[in-house]
């Protein structure tokens, strides 16, 4: 059974999950940060499963994005089977990097979908093709400008 305490723990944890929900990745990526902010030390993953009410395997899915983006590190411990994971860095540079990361992913999938369409277009010979080829221009340098920003963006140094 739950006491008020523990309801009102939960409840601070699902406020942070929608910060993350906010930025477009799920609850959960809120709450294993939550969870490891809070903990202050590397915790297993049945820990994280019972600090955020979701299954292991749910929680180990979701790692592995954590991971990739270098928000959280998984680590074993001497004469100790379990996997532990621990919050790398700090929250604001957790966050940058995680943006940085959404933001350079968009980009290069646009990217990669204006010259496919651009090679569509070479091969046309219609009444619109110097319009869409101009279109297709404009934005793909817009998309190049954004791209130079989120670079230098990212090595910005924190305070």
């Amino acid at each position: 059974m739950s006491t008020p305490e523990r309801l009102i723990e939960r409840h601070i944890y699902d406020t942070f999950a929608e910060v993350a929900a906010s930025l477009g990745y799920s609850p959960l990526h809120g709450k294993i940060i939550a969870a490891l902010l809070v903990h202050g030390k590397p915790m297993s993953l049945q820990e994280l499963a019972e600090a955020t009410g979701y299954s292991p395997s749910m929680v180990s899915l979701s790692l592995d994005l954590l991971e990739v983006l270098n928000i959280v590190k998984k680590i074993k411990k001497t004469a100790d089977r379990k996997l532990y994971i621990e919050f790398q860095g700090d929250l604001l540079g957790a966050l940058k990097n995680a943006i940085a990361f959404r933001v350079e992913r968009g980009i290069t999938s646009s990217l990669a979908d204006f010259a496919a369409q651009r090679q569509k277009l070479e091969s046309l010979s219609g009444p619109d093709k110097e319009r869409a080829l101009r279109t297709l221009s404009i934005l793909e340098a817009q998309l190049q400008r954004l791209q130079t920003y989120v670079n230098l963006l990212a090595k910005i140094k924190l305070p």
